[in-house]
């Protein structure tokens, strides 16, 4: 006498080559039995995550701004061969400029569990 399945409804998926070989690699990692188990915990608590990398050209654009602004004053000690105070508190300036801009950058990040 045969059990009657709980799950009668199939899904079919095509992979490219690497797209499977991930797969199985994934699948292998979480210890679980089989591509159906894994598949069907992915439904039931994984997360897709949509992220917005638009922001990441402003990014970008504002560091690489920085970076000019830090390498014109590294060319001016390198000429005068002084560093002069307000050039190492411009720097700082920058520096802090650029934590934040890195921070708020990463606070768009969604968190994951790892």
């Amino acid at each position: 006498m045969s059990k009657e399945r709980d799950r009668k409804i199939p899904i079919q998926v095509y992979l490219s080559e690497n797209e499977k070989y991930v797969l199985d690699e994934k699948i292998k990692e979480s210890k679980m039995r089989n591509i159906s188990e894994y598949i069907r915990h992915l439904i039931l608590y994984g997360y897709v995550y949509d992220i917005d990398y638009n922001g990441l050209k402003e990014y970008n654009y504002q560091i690489a701004a920085l970076g000019r602004n830090i390498n014109m004053i590294r060319e001016r000690i390198m000429k005068t061969g002084n560093a002069y105070e307000e050039d190492l508190n411009e720097i700082k300036e920058l520096m802090d400029k650029i934590w934040h801009t890195h921070e708020s950058m990463l606070s768009k990040v969604p968190l994951q569990k790892l």
